[in-house]
């Protein structure tokens, strides 16, 4: 059922402005969702599973999604339906002090992640392309060395920005709804029907035991839990505004528990479905090695690689799997983008389309430095993860101690079990999730400095 939301005004003092807000329900969870579904779940997701132990990690994953993930969703939510504001403006509105700062972390966080994400959205449309044209490369590592140097990896990530500030700067019903209405749907089937097509590949079972069967030896990984935390962040677009953001556009009958349920199982379904893809896929033809070699060998090497072998039929595939990466980039970068638009029409208030092509403007300058480097890209990568768990600390610490009855905002559109458990799970964010969030801020900053170190002095 997708129920109209009804328009509302916001008041700020004798001001009055009219707050854009989702059309639909099911415009916002698919926006949402859209915003959490992307390169995080099929990029990242495959090497940070195959580096931790596979089935370990995936173990892990899920837990912290369901006991990390949701709360934290649920606190973004409230913040950002109460305020009607983007982050930086709530955190004022409703933190005071220098809570701002907070917000104004979600935002350079948001920026940078877009900033090189675009560039490896730009690899993906080029891959897409050639499939179509003239098949995928006999020699996949040459090829991939091919697109990301040289003038061309700039063209395509200039080319997906204009492509995502469109998006953007039409709004957010007729532009992020109406483009997430159309092309999740597509991004679900798509993996689904990748997912049951590598299920009939001789030798696949391999893949399924990596991924299925845990070592508990790798759970009690401390590195496996840091990291598996910080991809759920990742995935789920938490500590850098964007749901606060996203939430700012509801209005005050939606029942934000179930909303944020939904999402959260949305995102980890699609980023398991895309695990039943590219690991019996990289089984059947013993391609494992090139996984964990790189944080891009499983997406850019491997399974293209693969794709070649398997004639006709593997560059029809591969033609469908990066189509449905392609889906994923523009959703999750329109919610990116978003994230610093809505922030400079609140703070400078200036209307959406000049804000989203300067935001989008400097966003595209900042990631002329990874379209040029990769060793750049890896370094802001290994920072952001670790902006991300301090963003999502500090929201824990902001909502379990700062604000203002959160519980009632929770509760506001709730009914039956969902409003039931909002107070016990407060107790949880105020006493469980900081300490647990902040190893994960620790070892994610270990992380990122070595990372920096290393490439600072050649060894990267």
């Amino acid at each position: 059922m997708t129920d109209p939301i009804d328009v509302e005004v916001q008041k700020h003092g004798e001001d009055s402005i009219q707050r854009e807000l989702f059309g639909t329900r099911l415009g916002f969870i698919l926006a949402a969702v859209g915003s959490a579904v992307g390169l995080g779940n099929m990029w990242r997701f495959p090497y940070r599973v195959a580096e931790g132990g596979g089935a370990a990690f995936v173990t892990l994953y899920i837990i912290l999604t369901l006991c990390l993930g949701i709360p934290l969703m649920l606190c973004e939510f409230s913040v950002g339906r109460r305020t009607r504001l983007s982050p930086i403006g709530a955190m004022r509105r409703e933190g005071g002090g220098a809570w701002p700062l907070v917000g104004f972390l979600g935002v350079l966080t948001g920026l940078l992640i877009l900033s090189y994400y675009s560039v490896i959205a730009g690899w993906v449309v080029r891959y897409g392309i050639e499939g179509i044209l003239h098949g995928f490369a006999a020699d996949p590592g040459a090829y991939f060395e091919q697109v990301t140097t040289g003038v061309a990896p700039i063209v395509y990530h200039i080319a997906f920005m204009v492509l995502t500030i469109t998006i953007v700067s039409v709004g957010v019903e007729k532009g992020i709804e109406k483009a997430s209405l159309i092309l999740m749907p597509v991004l679900f089937t798509i993996v689904i029907g990748l997912a049951v097509w590598a299920a009939t590949l001789v030798g696949s079972g391999e893949g399924y035991s990596f991924y299925l069967a845990p070592s508990f030896e790798e759970l009690l990984n401390p590195t496996t839990l840091a990291e598996a935390g910080g991809q759920a962040f990742f995935s789920l677009s938490l500590g850098m505004g964007a749901m606060l953001t996203f939430a700012s556009y509801l209005s005050r009958h939606e029942n934000l528990n179930r909303e944020a349920t939904t999402i959260a199982f949305s995102d980890f379904g699609v980023a398991f479905t895309a695990g039943l893809v590219v690991f019996p896929v990289i089984a059947a033809l013993g391609l494992q090695s090139q996984v964990s070699a790189s944080t891009v060998g499983a997406l850019f090497i491997a399974l293209p690689g693969a794709f070649v072998e398997m004639g006709t039929m593997g560059r029809v595939v591969g033609i469908a799997f990066f189509f449905a990466l392609t889906v994923g980039a523009v959703t999750s970068a329109v919610s990116l983008l978003e994230v610093v638009t809505a922030s400079m029409i609140d703070e400078f208030k200036i209307t959406r389309r000049p804000a989203a092509i300067g935001a989008g403007t400097l966003i595209l300058l900042v990631g002329l430095l990874p379209a040029t480097s990769l060793d750049a890209l890896g370094v802001i990568d290994s920072i952001t993860e670790w902006f991300l768990a301090v963003g999502a600390l500090c929201m824990t610490i902001f909502v379990g101690w700062r604000m203002k009855d959160p519980v009632a905002e929770m509760v506001d559109g709730a009914s039956g079990f969902f409003a039931a458990v909002v107070p016990t799970m407060m107790l949880f964010v105020k006493f469980v999730m900081p300490p647990i969030i902040a190893f994960v801020v620790f070892w994610s900053g270990r992380n990122a400095f070595n990372t920096l170190v290393t490439t600072l002095t050649g060894g990267g």
